[in-house]
């Protein structure tokens, strides 16, 4: 007895080496500058709300650090944005709104934090610089590493806070808005009849 073949119904299939869709996914990881600039000075300005909030909410704003950290709270947050704008693009390309929301929550709490913390470990390693040995010697790599961590350190401790309260608002605001105006590319469907 035969047993027909079942012929494939739809797209054909792409080969395991056919890279288009990473060509696909690049070219809508394209930024246009006017997104840069506006998202990168709305973002930053919306971190540096967030920033004085916290500092309000915390310390009554009696810091002499206050504006400080505002502007390592915009200029991180701003410095973030395209990169965070074009890994959302890549990671969101043709999928649904809901993962769109998720990628670029993750995007823009990842590259934030870390180009803010980033930030703020150069500026703790230049002031702790005066103390530390000749450059490029032994013991000026272990200072330099360790003086970096500790910044690490000590910004995941206490900088992650100037996200509270309203950086989380603000955060899944973004979010919202980047998944809202991505689009999805509609697949076509195939009708069940022929």
């Amino acid at each position: 007895m035969k047993n027909p073949v079942k012929r494939h119904r739809g797209p054909k299939p792409k080969p395991a080496n056919d890279n288009s869709n990473l060509r696909d996914r690049l070219r809508a990881a394209r930024l246009d500058w006017r997104d840069v600039v506006y998202g990168a000075i709305a973002w930053g300005a919306a971190m540096a709300i967030s920033a004085q909030a916290s500092l309000w909410l915390s310390v009554a704003a009696l810091t002499s650090h206050y504006w400080s950290l505002t502007a390592l709270a915009f200029f991180g947050a701003a410095l973030a944005w395209p990169p965070a704008l074009a890994a959302f693009r890549f990671i969101a390309f043709r999928r649904a709104r809901e993962a769109a929301f998720a990628a670029a929550f993750l995007c823009l709490t990842v590259f934030t934090i870390g180009m803010t913390s980033a930030i703020f470990a150069v500026i703790f390693r230049q002031y702790y610089a005066q103390w530390h040995g000749d450059p490029f010697t032994r013991i000026w790599l272990v200072q330099l590493v360790f003086t970096t961590a500790s910044a690490l350190y000590q910004f995941a401790v206490l900088g992650i806070r100037l996200y509270l309260p309203l950086g989380v608002i603000f955060l899944f605001a973004a979010s919202w808005l980047l998944a809202d105006r991505h689009l999805p590319i509609k697949t076509r469907k195939i009708s069940p009849i022929g």
